[in-house]
């Protein structure tokens, strides 16, 4: 029998009700292996089935839920933090409620943190989803990490480990759409990545649309990187260097040549050229601009509508 650990895992949870049990059933069998004191927070992100009465009914077989649910879907992010929030034991997990992230693999990860690393972080060797979906994470990750302040690391995703000190050091950063990944990367202490197989979902479709996936893609760029902002300025530039040599060469046909250049057709194009780049720096720069009015105005990340064992 090991030695009990103090344990916390955090699982944001949406439209889960046809296989929570089954994800219960997973942990509880590394609890009982690992003799965990174990505090399992459960996030209901405004699931539009009957999940959380589902935990409610099976409160009584695991006593250690703690559940939390949400007025509405705030997204995956915000739950996550909303659960990083009520943690109370030295070390904390996060993984997702559809089995891709397999509780099996909490135990190994746990024994990095009692050698001192502080947090410990999943890199996904293989997915089995979607060719396109694939490309696109992987697009996404490597431009991240080329055009970031902070080094995040390629292809990891929110299942980690963590100590009690780097949560505490993440939730003083109270940002309005938080990333967490990259937020977890930016408080730094020791760190360390592990490779694992992400499996299928258990069952369902993932929660994650077109949409909420574009939407954390700008979180992490627009978050963690002054890229965006100096585009306008490069942007600037190219369109100056364009506009000098065309006019070079109109100086040079004229005078050298003798040909005068005429045309509707040049002017429409300069403008719709030099009008595009216009919107293209206002877009960008609208960007962070909401962005800090967004900050300003000190929202909550979610809204909480109901709790069990809180």
């Amino acid at each position: 029998m090991h030695l009990s650990m103090d344990v916390s895992i955090v699982i944001p949870i949406f439209n889960s009700s046809g296989f929570i049990q089954l994800l219960l059933e997973h942990i509880e069998r590394q609890r009982i292996n690992e003799n965990w004191n174990l505090e399992l927070i459960l996030v209901d992100d405004g699931s539009q089935d009957t999940v959380f009465s589902k935990i409610e009914s099976l409160v009584p077989q695991y006593p250690y839920i703690k559940a939390i649910k949400l007025s509405r879907n705030f997204g995956h992010q915000a739950a996550v933090r909303t659960g990083l929030s009520y943690v109370t034991h030295q070390f904390i997990a996060i993984i997702d409620d559809d089995l891709q992230d397999p509780p099996e693999l909490l135990p190994g990860f746990f024994k990095f943190l009692e050698q001192g690393y502080d947090v410990v972080y999943g890199v996904r060797r293989k997915r089995k989803e979607l060719w396109l979906k694939i490309f696109f994470y992987n697009f996404f990750y490597k431009i991240l990490d080329r055009i970031s302040d902070t080094q995040i690391p390629l292809d990891s995703g929110d299942f980690c480990v963590m100590t009690k000190r780097v949560v505490d050091q993440m939730l003083l950063l109270n940002e309005s759409k938080p990333f967490l990944r990259g937020i977890r990367a930016w408080v730094g202490f020791k760190q360390l990545g592990l490779e694992y197989e992400r499996k299928e979902r258990v069952q369902g479709q993932s929660g994650y649309t077109l949409k909420k996936l574009v939407q954390i893609a700008f979180d992490g760029i627009f978050a963690f990187s002054s890229f965006p902002i100096r585009v306008i300025s490069f942007l600037g530039f190219a369109g100056l260097s364009i506009g000098l040599l065309y006019a070079i060469y109109i100086l040079t046909l004229y005078f050298f040549y003798g040909i005068s250049i005429q045309g509707f057709t040049t002017i429409v194009l300069l403008v719709i050229f030099f009008g595009s780049l216009n919107l293209i720096s206002v877009g960008l720069a609208g960007e962070y601009i909401y962005r800090i009015f967004l900050e300003t105005k000190k929202r909550p990340h979610a809204v909480i509508a109901a709790t069990i064992n809180v």
